[in-house]
C-alpha cells in the first residue's frame, strides 16, 4: 500500500485490519518459495476411447491431452498458471476444492471476465492445502466438461507418506454415438429435471479402462476423482479392504468404507489406501454399482506373478497430516438454511420461484427445473447474482442442506472445506471435511464452517445440468 501522511486509522479501524489478517492466515504460504510457473491452453483435439484401431472422437482438451495434464503443485508454494483460450467461444478456469482468493475462482461475472478467444489470464494462487484436487472450466460448463475440459491437480505434502505407489484414476464417462462422436442433445429436457447427461462409455484417465497392474505386498495410495457430468459411482474392489484416509483433499480418520462401496459423486475425490494382498498372478474385479441392476466392471487389479514385495503389510501410519482449516466455533454460530426444490417426479412444476416456471414440464425451453430456497440461478454465473446470505468474516456458520427432491445432488462450495456435522440428525465420523456434499434424496445434511474468505462465492449443485438449470445460489462473506 503506497504510504499517504495524510492517512489516519481508527482503532476500530485498526483492529478490523488485525482480525482480517488473523483470518486470511489459513490462506497464506507455510514456507517462502519461488513462484511455480504453468500454462494451459485449452483447444480442440481428439482422442479414442475405444479400441487402438476405433474412431477417433473430437474434444476439447487441454494441452492436447484428455484429461489435461496432471498438475503436481506444492503446499504453501505459490503458483502462477497461465491459460490460453482457443476455442471459439468464452472459458474459465475453476481450481476445485483450491481454498484461493476470490478473483482466482473462476466464476465468469462473479469473480472475473471470461477468457475470451485468443486471449489468457493468468491465475495466482498458493496452494494452503495438500490433497487431491482438479481442475475444470466454469463457462458453459455443461457442455465443456462434456467435451473433455477436466484435469487433475494434486497439491503435495511437505513430508513424503509412507506409501509404495501413488496412483490417480480421473473417472470420465461420456456419451457417445455410433460413429463415436460425442452426442448432441446438451441440455435435454429430460436430463435436466432428472438424472442428468450420464454416458454410455467410461474412461479411467482418458483411457478405456484395462487391467491395472499391480505387485503382492505393496500399498498403493490410490487417488479416486469424479469428473463426470452426472454419473454417480459406487466402487467394490473385490477381495480387498480399501482404507479412506482423505475425501475432496482433506485427510481424515482413516476407515474402511460403508458396505466395503466407495461412493463417489461428480466432483468428489476419494484418497484410499491399498495393501495387495492377492496371489500373485491373480485378477480382481473393481465394480460400480451404484446404479440397481447396471452393475460393470470398471476395471481389474492384476497381480504380476513377482514374489510379494513383503510378507506382511506395510508397518506405517495411515493418517495423513491435517491441513490448516480453522475450526468452527460451534458454541457461536451464524444458522443458515438452503432447501433443494424442483425436478421431475415433483408434481410436474417448480412451485415458489416467482412465477419464472408455469405449468409446464421443468427443464423445457431452458425454463429454471430446479430452485434453492424457491429462488433459480441458471447457468455459469455473472455479474449482480445476488447473494442468497451474507456472513461476516469470521463467523461460525452452521449451515443446513435440505434436500427435498426425488434425486441425489452433490452440493460444491466454492472457496471453503465444510466440517460434515450430521446427516439425517445422525453425527458423520471421522472428522470428515468435504467441498462437495452428496445429499440422497430427502437427505438433511448439517455443516460447519469459519468465513475466513471474503467474497462472493457459488453454492450450486455438480450435476452440471442441475447446475445450468437453477440448482445454484452464491452467498457473501463480508
Amino acid at each position: 500500500m503506497k504510504y499517504d501522511s495524510n492517512y489516519c486509522i481508527s482503532r476500530r479501524g485498526f483492529l478490523a485490519a488485525v482480525a482480517s489478517a488473523a483470518a486470511s492466515a489459513s490462506l497464506r504460504p507455510v514456507r517462502a518459495s519461488a513462484v511455480d510457473e504453468r500454462s494451459l491452453k485449452v483447444a480442440p483435439g481428439k482422442a479414442r476411447f475405444g479400441d487402438a484401431d476405433g474412431p477417433f472422437t473430437p474434444v476439447w482438451a487441454y494441452n492436447g491431452t484428455i484429461p489435461g495434464p496432471t498438475l503436481r503443485l506444492r503446499q504453501g508454494q505459490p503458483v502462477r498458471i497461465t491459460v490460453e483460450n482457443g476455442l471459439d467461444e468464452d472459458t474459465t478456469v475453476h481450481w476445485h476444492g483450491i481454498r484461493l482468493p476470490n478473483a482466482m475462482d473462476g466464476v465468469p461475472g462473479l469473480t472475473q471476465s471470461p477468457i475470451k478467444p485468443g486471449e489468457s489470464f493468468v491465475y495466482e494462487f498458493t496452494p494452503p492445502d495438500a490433497g487431491t484436487f482438479w481442475y475444470h472450466p466454469h463457462t458453459d460448463s455443461l457442455v465443456q466438461l462434456g467435451s473433455g475440459l477436466a484435469g487433475p491437480l494434486i497439491v503435495e505434502e511437505a513430508e513424503p507418506a509412507a506409501f509404495d505407489r501413488d496412483l490417480l484414476w480421473l473417472l470420465q464417462d461420456w456419451r457417445l454415438a455410433k460413429d463415436g462422436q460425442i452426442a448432441g442433445g446438451f441440455g435435454s429436457m429430460m436430463d435436466a429435471s432428472m438424472s442428468g447427461r450420464v454416458g454410455n462409455v467410461v474412461t479411467i484417465n482418458g483411457q478405456a479402462p484395462t487391467d491395472q497392474s499391480v505387485r503382492a505386498g505393496e500399498r498403493v495410495r490410490l487417488r479416486l476423482a469424479n469428473a463426470a457430468l452426472a454419473r454417480m459411482m459406487a466402487l467394490r474392489f473385490e477381495g480387498h479392504r480399501p482404507v479412506i484416509v482423505a475425501v475432496d483433499g482433506q485427510p481424515c480418520e482413516p476407515h474402511e468404507p460403508a458396505d466395503g462401496r466407495l461412493v463417489l459423486a461428480p466432483a468428489m475425490r476419494i484418497d484410499v489406501v491399498l495393501d495387495m494382498q492377492g496371489d500373485p498372478g491373480s485378477r480382481h474385479a473393481v465394480i460400480d454399482d451404484f446404479y440397481d441392476g447396471l452393475a460393470y466392471t470398471l476395471t481389474n487389479l492384476a497381480y504380476d506373478k513377482a514374489s510379494p514385495l513383503r510378507a506382511h503389510p506395510l508397518d506405517a501410519r495411515l493418517a495423513l497430516p491435517r491441513n490448516p482449516l480453522p475450526a468452527p466455533n460451534l458454541a457461536n454460530v451464524v444458522r443458515q438454511e438452503i432447501v433443494l426444490q424442483g425436478g421431475m417426479m415433483g408434481g410436474g412444476k417448480l412451485a415458489g420461484v416467482g412465477g419464472m416456471m408455469g405449468m409446464g414440464m421443468p427443464g423445457m425451453k431452458g425454463s429454471p427445473a430446479w430452485a434453492i430456497n424457491g429462488m433459480s440461478m441458471t447457468g455459469d454465473g455473472h455479474a449482480g447474482m445476488a447473494p442468497q446470505f451474507t456472513l461476516e468474516r469470521g463467523a461460525t456458520c452452521r449451515l443446513t442442506m435440505r434436500n427435498e427432491t426425488a434425486w441425489w445432488h452433490p452440493m460444491h462450495v466454492h472457496g471453503f472445506s465444510l466440517s460434515v456435522l450430521s446427516r439425517n440428525g445422525a453425527p458423520v465420523p471421522h472428522r470428515q471435511w468435504q467441498d462437495t456434499v452428496l445429499l440422497a434424496p430427502k437427505d438433511v445434511i448439517e455443516c460447519a464452517f469459519v468465513a475466513d474468505n471474503p467474497g462472493d462465492w457459488m453454492l450450486h449443485c455438480h450435476v452440471a445440468d442441475h447446475q445450468m438449470a437453477g440448482l445454484m445460489t452464491v452467498f457473501r462473506v463480508t
